[in-house]
């Protein structure tokens, strides 16, 4: 079985985990924090940011995170690699 067939979002409004708007206003914020308060109660929450991670810009929240966590979390991970590679 997949990772994706365990997810709790599945029970859910598919519409819930794709804000519309600014995410940082609004009623964006409200569906945002009911997102991923689904995703925090998930057995495969680990499962699902690593996809999204590894899987580039995708739209929504992804493993109780938005785009733009990820895409900070990329920039981290991208200057550590580095790091690591100057360093040796």
């Amino acid at each position: 079985m997949d990772w994706r067939d365990r997810g709790l979002c599945l029970r859910e409004d598919p519409d819930l985990f794709f804000p519309i708007g600014n995410i940082n206003s609004g009623q964006a914020v409200m569906q945002t924090d009911d997102a991923k308060a689904v995703c925090r109660r998930c057995p495969v929450m680990e499962q699902c940011l690593a996809w999204a991670v590894d899987a580039g810009p995708v739209e929504g929240i992804w493993g109780g995170t938005t785009e733009g966590e990820r895409r900070a979390t990329r920039r981290r991970t991208a200057r550590r690699t580095a790091a690591t590679k100057t360093a040796a």
